[in-house]
């Protein structure tokens, strides 16, 4: 017999996926060109070329089996420390292998992470707008995401509804700065005060609350945006990293979880992982992908084109009368639809070949998400289907 959960599962399929799916097919017929296709996350830009030279230096000059070969399971040594090292010279904490777990990018790191800190039952609370498959991350472990409610005015975090719903059952705060789908940082200012809250909270409850940080954005901050290191501010933290965004390699699945250091457990967290993977099957990432990160740990791929796409289309969607804030980083911009319903908001802008995400799986009705890391030349022949459509359709 089938599991039901995951049968019911197949009628609540990502949105997200399914206009990208569209705009496929849509683009098969007019040509995908001519389709403005603002739907998923995908990085737009090459990986850099040292990481190109790494991998084929690799394969011409290292013995096979080291490359293709299973890596430990808690991740081969020498890259881990090589990446607790560059944590300490660019955020001052002293990080070491020990507090390093490599994962199948930030959706492996997170499914551990989950577990580390949580019992079924146990409440893990996240802030809106937030990233739809955190529901699934979270709910399949056995422990519930609680979602408090958007703070639209900077999209920081809404801090009177947070303390609220916080409560003795809250065993991990999850956080996702440089943010999915906003585009917003939390400023040090906020983390600041999240910080103050969860040691003050858990000194109430009498049990430690761990601060889970998402971070695959965090390479992708515009200039002037105040972009703290979460960890440097609240010993429990818990990063959780993927290179996907940094060095645009989403497909080859490679992050890690960081411990930060002064945790009280930071000792066996590590280790602890590597038990949570016999559970998960999320073990053992590719090892000639690890060798080769480890090499570039210092670069990122061309991150500009989508700090130039952020100003044209926020520029143009503010000009036509749009309410949005700017967003610090990523490559999402979250404007408020023109009407209430932002599903037949966006399903009026199909029309015009425009694919854009509602956000109501985002816990922020109302809204919608458009991912601009595409081609600036393709966003700037956009505008012309962004203007017909909100003239024709609400007189703009």
């Amino acid at each position: 017999m089938l599991v039901q959960k995951y049968k019911d599962m197949l009628s609540g399929k990502s949105v997200i996926r399914q206009l990208s799916e569209f705009a496929t097919a849509r683009g098969k017929e007019i040509g995908y060109e001519n389709v403005f296709d603002y739907s998923l996350g995908n990085p737009s830009v090459p990986v850099p070329q040292e990481f190109t030279d790494t991998m084929i230096k690799m394969l011409q000059e290292r013995n096979p089996m080291e490359l293709h070969g299973y890596s430990p399971s808690l991740g081969i040594q020498s890259v881990k420390e090589k990446i607790a090292a560059s944590l300490e010279k660019r955020f001052g904490i002293p990080y070491r292998a020990e507090h390093i777990f490599m994962a199948s990018g930030a959706a492996g790191a997170l499914a551990h992470a989950f577990r580390l800190v949580t019992e079924p039952g146990d409440e893990i609370l996240t802030f809106a707008p937030f990233f739809p498959e955190y529901n699934p991350y979270v709910n399949l472990t056995g422990a519930v995401l609680k979602v408090v409610p958007a703070n639209t005015v900077d999209f920081q975090i809404n801090f009177e509804a947070f303390e609220e719903m916080i409560s003795e059952k809250t065993m991990a705060i999850l956080i996702n700065t440089p943010n999915n789908p906003s585009g917003i940082v939390y400023s040090t200012e906020t983390i600041k005060r999240l910080a103050q809250v969860l040691k003050d909270k858990s000194a109430e409850y009498g049990h430690d609350i761990y601060l889970i940080s998402d971070e695959p954005y965090r390479e992708i901050v515009f200039e002037g945006v105040d972009a703290p290191c979460v960890s440097a501010f609240y010993d429990n933290t818990i990063m959780c990293y993927s290179f996907s965004k940094s060095l645009s390699l989403p497909g080859e699945r490679i992050g890690y979880v960081a411990i930060n250091p002064a945790c009280k457990d930071a000792a066996d967290m590590v280790q602890m992982c590597g038990q949570i993977s016999r559970g998960t099957g999320h073990n053992c990432p590719p090892s000639i992908i690890q060798l080769a990160v480890a090499e570039v740990l210092d670069k990122t791929a061309d991150l500009s084109v989508y700090e130039t796409n952020m100003n044209i289309l926020y520029n143009e969607l503010t000009a036509l009368g749009f309410t949005c804030v700017k967003p610090g980083g990523t490559f999402y911009i979250f404007p408020k639809a023109l009407e209430e319903d932002a599903k037949v908001f966006c399903e009026k802008a199909l029309k015009y070949d425009l694919i854009l995400v509602p956000a109501d799986s985002f816990g922020c009705p109302g809204y919608f998400r458009m991912a601009y890391c595409i081609d600036t030349e393709k966003v700037e022949r956009s505008l012309v289907a962004l203007r017909k459509f909100v003239k024709e359709e609400y007189g703009k």
